[in-house]
């Protein structure tokens, strides 16, 4: 019931020349990746870029062997059969979906690729009668099975320990100007922003629930600021900060999360109990940015932890005075 609903083929279905259709054309596919991937690498990590420009030549001398093998069995044009026809059959991730990659994971997405193809080839070689065809497709199930290996060869090959490490930070550089400095921008602001409004508000009323609803339309208000403003100021084009979007969204959810941190507490009715959590979150969520400030900023601990909190407490002051008054 559920082939006749399908308009796709499966792998018993094909024919021996619609199996070296399928390769020729899963070839091709394999060598735009992993040229895609190159251009995309070529700038920032010139070493995997080379890693992967080799890969693609391998796949393309794998699509002439595979094109001259169908000229000599078959005639006419060989027929327009693709992955997505085939049902069952592995289908590779769209390329768009692995520009936040790093470096590791594409060369893992590679072998991945590699396993699939030759996954294929062995299936096909098996259901072949013809021995040429049997032989190229076992072959190529061989050169597929250890192009992990052969990816480690064309790595020693352009990769040294120096290429690797400079690759290495040039990635975690990214990752920081991306995630973590936008990020940390907003948790810091919604942490120190939000504490005059939450506890001048506490202190006025005595309300918990006024103090709340405060808290949360104080820190939904920043967050939805913040992630514009980081997504508009910088483009990421010229300062190689990564994507407006990606960057908006670290600093718009980590403001929020920042003021949400001590104005949770204030859904505890007792007002002295909801105070005393709230404040220790404080002093919590301080010394937490001072430790990725360290972590990830390099920023000496004791400047850090001076700087953020020796802020966040005279924002703290600033908050419990005007409540008081």
């Amino acid at each position: 019931m559920f082939r006749l609903l399908s308009a796709r083929k499966t792998f018993a279905d094909l024919s021996e020349r619609e199996v070296l259709a399928l390769a020729i054309a899963s070839e091709e596919d394999d060598a735009r990746i992993y040229a895609d991937f190159a251009a995309r690498l070529r700038a920032v990590f010139p070493a995997t870029a080379a890693i992967f420009e080799g890969m693609a030549e391998e796949e393309d001398d794998h699509r002439r062997r595979l094109i001259d093998l169908f000229r000599t069995r078959f005639e006419g044009p060989i027929p327009l059969l693709r992955r997505e026809h085939v049902a069952g059959y592995a289908a590779r991730r769209p390329v768009w979906l692995t520009e936040t990659l790093d470096i590791v994971t594409l060369r893992g997405e590679a072998a991945r690729m590699e396993r699939a193809a030759a996954e294929f080839y062995e299936r096909a070689a098996a259901r072949t009668g013809d021995p040429a065809q049997r032989l190229l497709l076992g072959d190529l199930a061989r050169a597929e099975r250890g192009h992990e290996r052969a990816a480690e060869g064309l790595e020693g090959a352009h990769v040294d320990a120096d290429a690797e490490a400079a690759e290495a930070e040039a990635d975690r550089r990214r990752f920081v100007l991306t995630w973590v400095q936008p990020g940390l921008a907003g948790l810091m602001d919604g942490s120190v922003s939000t504490l005059a409004p939450i506890f001048a508000t506490a202190f006025a009323t005595g309300d918990t629930m006024t103090t709340f609803r405060v808290g949360l339309a104080a820190s939904i208000g920043a967050g939805i600021s913040m992630g514009f403003t980081e997504a508009a100021s910088d483009d990421g084009v010229i300062s190689g900060r990564g994507s407006p979007l990606k960057r908006g969204l670290a600093a718009g959810v980590m403001t929020t999360i920042g003021g949400l941190g001590h104005a949770l507490p204030y859904l505890i009715p007792d007002f002295a109990t909801a105070t005393g959590i709230a404040l220790a979150l404080v002093f919590a969520e301080l010394w937490a940015i001072a430790w990725i400030q360290k972590r990830w900023m390099s920023t000496p601990f004791l400047r850090a932890a001076f700087q953020v909190v020796l802020g966040g407490a005279l924002v703290l002051a600033a908050g419990i005075l005007i409540g008081e008054f």
